[in-house]
């Protein structure tokens, strides 16, 4: 009830009523009460940001933790890469297929609960991950590891979009993001040194050893919600929810944005190792896992995402960062090393860009069911991730890295054709709104 409804001015006559007008008076003239949601520079931000990117580390060093040894694992396993590709497309599959059956547990029972209950499941399967004696139960591993992990991603913007001011959402995301090219990029770089000196078995096992610790921080840190509230669990609700999100065209725009712009990023890293240990290249394992510090780049282009929209609107955004992945995409066509890896930088700042501002525009659109948005787009990023990985693989065993790179630009191209949709309906939009009120 507001304040002006109180009754308190209806206090009249009474002399003795007087100061009791007076102090029913005050709560009036202070206003609205401020904003209590976390704001940069206030208190419990810092620590919700540090709480957040330490789990999106976890998060795709779990995820990808296999991406970067996948030579190592056809050797030692005997398999080509098209079948070695699935112990990165099963973990992202389960995540993908979980992740909104997780959303609605985070709506009923927190954010904060299911995100702590999935690190602790998948860290506890990447203990085991190390002694899978034979590809089909590495494959079966990794896909339960996704599915613990699909707790993670829509669960944390939806927490995001509760307890944090609209104006910072876009950064804090953003930072969320960051933590995971880091996590990506840590995964990789160890696992590279590592398996080199003793095995990808090993490696694997050190980067559980990591998520780990990264699991018992994230707890320690995360600030209670403040702003949550709890949800229904009711079928009926949940596909009521669903189907409103699937009906908004803006949404839908976004999760096939978000799933373009993943197969492009699964495809490229599943693959690159591949090409970057083979002629004309011929790089050790340390090397090769080195080359993903490029992921750093993908930090800096996710965390500045909220200054990018803010000087070019959302799909001027989404526009330059498509542009970026797509000449990234075709420098890495060079058998030279040097512009390889300036496409490799180029394809992550796209990526990590465009990724982080589709992923927020969902958070800003939804303004009910919000772990389930998050949830159909992050269901729709990882299924982009899953077929980026096998057919970018299929495409190199078939036709080299140039295969690769066609599935890529194909994406990119989808990207931008969707985005020139949003543009052209809203333009559609506005017109129609000038007309009405010239009437």
């Amino acid at each position: 009830m507001s304040p002006a409804s109180t009754g308190a001015s209806t206090i009249v006559g009474a002399a003795s009523s007087a100061p009791v007008a007076a102090l029913t008076a005050a709560p009036l003239a202070a206003g609205p009460s401020p904003d209590s949601r976390l704001a940069p520079g206030g208190p419990g931000y810092r620590r919700m940001s540090f709480a957040l990117f330490l789990a999106g580390v976890a998060t795709f060093a779990l995820l990808y933790s296999t991406q970067a040894l996948l030579p190592l694992i056809s050797g030692d396993l005997g398999v080509p890469a098209s079948q070695a590709s699935w112990t990165v497309a099963a973990a992202t599959g389960g995540l993908a297929l979980f992740v909104l059956p997780m959303s609605a547990l985070s709506e009923r029972y927190g954010r904060r609960t299911v995100m702590t209950a999935s690190l602790a499941v998948a860290v506890a399967v990447g203990m085991l991950v190390p002694f899978a004696p034979s590809l089909g139960s590495l494959v079966v591993l990794r896909a339960v590891q996704g599915a613990a992990l699909a707790g993670l991603p829509a669960s944390a913007t939806a927490y995001l979009a509760e307890e944090v001011r609209p104006k910072a959402l876009v950064t804090a995301i953003g930072l969320f993001v960051a933590g995971n090219s880091v996590g990506g990029m840590s995964g990789r770089v160890i696992t590279g040194w590592v398996a080199q000196e003793w095995g990808w078995r090993i490696a694997v096992g050190v980067i559980g050893a990591l998520a780990v610790a990264c699991a018992v921080a994230f707890r320690l840190l995360l600030p209670a919600p403040r702003h949550f509230t709890a949800g229904s669990l009711a079928p009926r609700v949940l596909a009521r929810t669903v189907r409103d999100h699937l009906a908004d065209p803006l949404l839908r725009r976004l999760y096939a944005i978000g799933a373009l712009f993943m197969t492009v990023f699964g495809g490229v890293y599943t693959v690159i190792g591949y090409r970057l240990t083979e002629a004309p290249f011929s790089l050790p394992q340390g090397i090769v896992g080195s080359i993903f510090l490029v992921y750093l780049v993908g930090t800096v282009s996710a965390s500045t995402a909220g200054r990018l929209v803010g000087r070019l609107g959302r799909r001027g955004a989404l526009y330059l960062a498509g542009g970026t992945t797509a000449t990234g995409l075709l420098l890495s066509l060079a058998d030279s090393l040097a512009p390889v890896l300036l496409g490799l930088v180029l394809i992550t700042a796209g990526f990590f860009a465009g990724h982080a501002v589709a992923s927020s525009a969902v958070s800003k659109t939804a303004t009910t069911g919000r772990a389930q948005a998050s949830a159909l787009y992050q269901s729709s990023y990882y299924v982009g991730s899953s077929v980026g990985s096998t057919v970018g693989a299929t495409a190199f065993h078939a036709s080299g890295w140039s295969g690769t790179v066609g599935v890529g630009v194909l994406a990119v191209l989808g990207v931008v054709a969707i985005t020139a949709l949003g543009t052209r309906a809203a333009r559609v939009a506005a017109r129609r709104d000038t007309l009405v009120a010239a009437r």
